[in-house]
């Protein structure tokens, strides 16, 4: 999922949000500390899994439904601490020269993104197994990881000028391929959760376009509207990889759905169609767009969002997910004004979402009328329970212990059942 940074929240006192990679638990974290919720019942109920009051934090990442979660801190920017929260202790934790501005998790990789760098770490051991140096400027960490371990890619910007899109090979290590997705400079990234394909917006948020992360092919094209300026904060595959959700600093957040059938289809028909069927309408399109501009025949082959939800104020960050919550189809949108929305979504093109519940998400449980709480732990501090220390910095220190590998193996290895999508 995608981390919302360049974080005004920090000084306007709202919470940090983030959904685990199956969108399957919702950590949320203001000055006070962090907690983490199962969304299992979300309908009903927001179960509190865990809650810690610890310095401010600035990013946190669960590995799934797992035990472990990688935590910056405002306090310490630039050292990443990787928790086992059940056993109330800290695993490890690495600093690095420059300000962390993002951290993404799956079962193989965690990568912690600086702005000019990117470290790849194996998650057994967390030994850095490659660093990508000397990238395009990314003062926002723009980044995204592949949940899925067969198709373990990174993907982060590959200029600053345009939007192009670096993919990585993060298992074996090599450039995979780079899609020039925009021309303008790129906003959000997300993988599907196969990892095959990657959803793209630029700084312009007009287009949201989806390609191969195999071949780079474009897959499709949506058009989230004709607004200039808009900054996407959210882009999201659902976990049934049928449907694409983003949000913006507008009120409205689109769900789009990708229908691949349809597309097969229609491939399918201009192959046995006859040239007086569409192989003329096609010959007539052709010659008739011909004639307009490129931005014009662009937004005529461009598809329309499937359905909008409306949200009661601009200028709010927020997460979107789709997933299924006890067999239902459900669009979450968790925001930075510490609200968790839960809606319907509906079935066919063009109807209403319905909202089904709006949760409380701040971290006070007096503001948390819905919400099942369980007794709050602090987590223990670096001297209680800490298994491995170690520092690495940007000329890359030749100390890696595998102190702490057994204990990342038995609790991935542990919940790697529990957290399968």
């Amino acid at each position: 999922m995608m981390n919302l940074l360049g974080r005004p929240d920090i000084e306007a006192g709202e919470v940090f949000v983030n959904f685990n990679q199956n969108d399957t638990s919702l950590a949320v974290a203001t000055r006070s500390g962090y907690s983490l919720y199962s969304l299992s019942s979300v309908d009903l109920t927001l179960d509190k899994t865990y809650s810690c009051h610890t310095d401010e934090i600035f990013l946190i990442e669960r590995l799934f439904e797992s035990s472990l979660v990688a935590v910056v801190s405002q306090r310490s920017p630039r050292k990443l601490k990787v928790c086992h929260f059940k056993k109330q202790s800290e695993i490890c934790n690495y600093s690095y020269s420059n300000t962390i501005l993002a951290v993404k998790l799956n079962r193989e990789r965690l990568i912690v993104c600086l702005e000019e760098s990117l470290y790849i770490h194996n998650i057994q051991d967390m030994k850095v197994v490659h660093t990508i140096r000397d990238t395009p400027c990314n003062p926002n960490g723009l980044c995204a990881l592949s949940s899925s371990s067969e198709h373990c890619y990174l993907a982060y910007p590959g200029s600053v000028t345009s939007g192009e899109v670096q993919i990585f090979d993060a298992i074996n290590l090599h450039a995979k391929t780079m899609i020039p997705a925009h021309d303008s400079p790129l906003a959000a990234l997300a993988f599907s959760p196969s990892g095959t394909e990657i959803a793209t917006a630029s700084e312009r948020g007009t287009v949201i376009r989806v390609f191969s992360s195999l071949d780079g092919s474009k897959l499709f094209e949506m058009r989230r509207g004709l607004k200039r300026c808009v900054a996407i904060a959210s882009l999201s595959f659902s976990t049934c990889a049928k449907y694409l959700v983003s949000s913006s600093n507008t009120e409205t957040v689109h769900i789009f759905r990708l229908d691949r059938s349809a597309a097969e289809q229609a491939d399918s028909k201009r192959t046995s169609d006859d040239w007086m069927g569409y192989s003329f309408f096609r010959y007539l399109s052709k010659t008739v767009t011909s004639y307009l501009p490129t931005q014009v025949t662009d937004v005529f082959s461009q598809g329309r969002a499937f359905t909008s939800v409306t949200l009661p104020e601009a200028g709010v960050r927020r997460m979107c997910a789709i997933t299924t919550i006890q067999k239902q189809l459900r669009l979450l949108v968790a925001s930075q004004d510490g609200y968790l929305y839960v809606y319907s979504i509906p079935s066919i093109e063009g109807g209403e979402c319905q909202l089904i519940k709006k949760h409380d998400i701040r971290l006070d449980d007096s503001y948390a009328m819905d919400i099942k709480v369980d007794s709050p732990q602090p987590l223990g501090g670096a001297g209680a329970g800490t298994a491995v220390t170690e520092v690495i910095s940007e000329d890359e220190s030749s100390k890696q212990s595998t102190a702490s590998g057994a204990t990342y193996a038995s609790a991935v290895k542990g919940d790697e059942k529990a957290a399968q999508p």
